[in-house]
């Protein structure tokens, strides 16, 4: 079932993980499906928040691991290894930053403007790693990078107004 157009309810429907690897649906957005992939993760977030915070690394490295074969079969069956509509791996990575940010929505939204910022961007090495790295691993990696450099930055906000203002 290779596609080479853009993928629609069907497509989505057809198998589960198009639906997770399409984020919901989130990926079927025709303007900025990563921004909306995006904030799928923050509902997610909330359940996860509700469990044990021993839990949370744990559950994440489970979504990250699952999104390698949820985002290679999505990939290969729209005849594109890291189509636009493939937002899982933003998922996963935001709900990664949102781990490391306060609980308060003025970090959420500077976790999320630098999440999307590295994630659009692509400083080194995430360009690199997106041009080599192929199939669900690919996809799942560069926004792993992306986040780290997120979470890098965030930290460094924070110590910043936490000293200076």
């Amino acid at each position: 079932m290779a596609l080479t157009t853009s993928p629609n309810l069907r497509f989505l429907l057809s198998h589960p993980a198009h639906f997770l690897g399409l984020g919901f649906g989130t990926g079927l957005a025709p303007k900025a499906p990563g921004t909306f992939g995006t904030l799928a993760a923050l509902p997610l977030f909330a359940l996860l928040m509700q469990l044990p915070e021993a839990s949370h690394l744990v559950i994440l490295a489970f979504i990250f691991l699952i999104g390698i074969p949820i985002c290679g079969i999505t990939g290969r069956n729209l005849g594109v290894s890291d189509h636009g509509g493939i937002v899982w791996d933003e998922i996963f990575a935001y709900m990664l930053v949102l781990e490391f940010t306060p609980k308060a929505w003025e970090w959420w939204l500077v976790a999320f403007l630098l999440f999307r910022l590295f994630d659009i961007w692509k400083p080194f090495p995430i360009r690199q790693c997106d041009r080599t790295l192929h199939g669900g691993l690919g996809v799942m990696f560069d926004d792993l990078l992306a986040a780290i450099y997120a979470i890098a930055a965030l930290k460094g906000l924070q110590w910043l107004v936490m000293h200076y203002f």
